[in-house]
């Protein structure tokens, strides 16, 4: 199967290391890291979203008309606004992309940041509005006709949008989460479902339970598997090692100076996450540094468990087989954000992906020949079986 890359579409250089230098949205350089992963052979970069943060829909429509080829994943609240409204927007950034985009539905794993919104729904209300929310979008992009709607969560009449998407039928809808509530709405919803790096047996259990959701919700498909990290790389595995401990000293600097009390998307990192993807890297921290062949927690445990956060330590080629370890599970998105946002995506784009780009072709080509001997086979064995009179004929 083939391999996707998605990096950060970051609106400045601010990073868990680093102080950002100008302004919140700095023009200049979102354009900057947005050609830089498209020179380098990205995919897709994700518009994050922060209630304090510039709003992502714009930014990745600025993004979308300089570039030609990098791909948009733009995330959203669904409290934020009416669906409707936002099917509308999400078409129109379609057509400016010409067709480039997939949606990321997130629901909220902090009660704090959703009402700073005046978002005061309960987790639980907040998972079944977002699936609510998804299929009142995915009529409004593919239904030609006026519709209604009476949910719990909205209600109206007559709608019918006169911007359509350029993809067909539809573009792609991502989701993520760690609970059993985000494996059901994803499950039954998500074309792209997304997890945060964590030990290769624990994730392999994650996209057992998002297939079973799917085949619960009556599916006959499964949603594609996005798993992310924090590479850092080095020419060596020594230098790659004395950089990640630079790099937790750094978070552990930043989180205790008082301008990351202020943080400057405008998300405050709890002491004790309610969410349940941080609650699980934290637990896997506790239990250890370092997993498989690179996994390494102690950034995550720096963060308190906020987000995209275990890293994948060493040389190219060691983060690159690591990569593969999780394609081997079945993971074809790999999300990828390194500490010095530019520099980092540089750095990944010109020497790992190449390398996994490589290896995933050898591996289909393997598996395609070894497809097409075993169906030779089968049928050599069938016709062997046949009468002689039968095989002439």
């Amino acid at each position: 199967m083939p391999v996707e890359f998605l990096g950060i579409a970051a609106t400045n250089d601010g990073s868990e290391t680093t102080p950002r230098s100008g302004a919140a949205f700095d023009k200049d350089y979102t354009l900057r890291l947005a050609r830089a992963h498209e020179d380098y052979g990205w995919d897709r970069v994700l518009f994050a979203y922060g209630s304090g943060s510039p709003d992502p829909a714009p930014a990745a429509a600025y993004i979308a008309a300089r570039l030609d080829r990098l791909q948009i994943l733009l995330a959203h609240r669904p409290n934020v606004s009416y669906p409707t409204f936002a099917a509308k927007t999400f078409a129109t950034l379609d057509q400016i992309s010409d067709g480039r985009l997939t949606v990321h539905f997130i629901t909220g794993g902090n009660d704090h940041e959703q009402a700073r919104e005046g978002d005061i729904l309960t987790k639980e209300e907040r998972y079944a509005r977002t699936r609510e929310y998804i299929r009142i979008v995915k009529q409004a992009w593919t239904s030609g006709d006026p519709f209604d709607h009476e949910g719990q969560y909205y209600r109206f009449h007559d709608f019918v949008s006169d911007v359509r998407p350029v993809q067909q039928p539809r573009p792609g809808v991502s989701f993520g989460g760690s609970s059993a509530a985000a494996y059901a709405a994803g499950g039954a919803e998500a074309d792209i479902y997304c997890l945060w790096g964590e030990p290769l047996e624990r994730t392999a259990e994650q996209i057992e339970a998002v297939k079973d959701a799917a085949r619960a919700a009556g599916r006959t498909d499964v949603p594609r598997i996005q798993v992310a990290f924090r590479p850092i790389i080095a020419p060596t595995e020594e230098l790659a090692w004395e950089k990640a401990h630079r790099t937790v000293g750094a978070i552990r600097a930043r989180r205790g100076s008082a301008g990351a009390r202020r943080h400057e998307s405008g998300v405050t990192v709890a002491a004790a996450p309610e969410n349940t993807g941080s609650q699980r890297l934290l637990a896997i921290a506790e239990a250890g540094e370092r997993y498989d062949r690179a996994l390494w927690t102690p950034t995550a445990a720096a963060t308190g468990g906020a987000g995209n956060s275990n890293a994948l330590v060493g040389t190219p080629e060691t983060v690159a087989q690591a990569l593969l370890d999780y394609y081997d599970l079945g993971v074809d998105i790999l999300s990828a954000r390194g500490y010095d946002l530019l520099g980092d995506a540089v750095d990944f784009g010109r020497h790992v992906i190449p390398l996994v780009r490589e290896e995933v072709a050898k591996r289909d080509a393997a598996r395609a020949a070894a497809t097409a001997t075993g169906s030779g086979a089968a049928r050599a064995a069938h016709l062997a079986q046949q009468p002689l009179a039968a095989v002439r004929g």
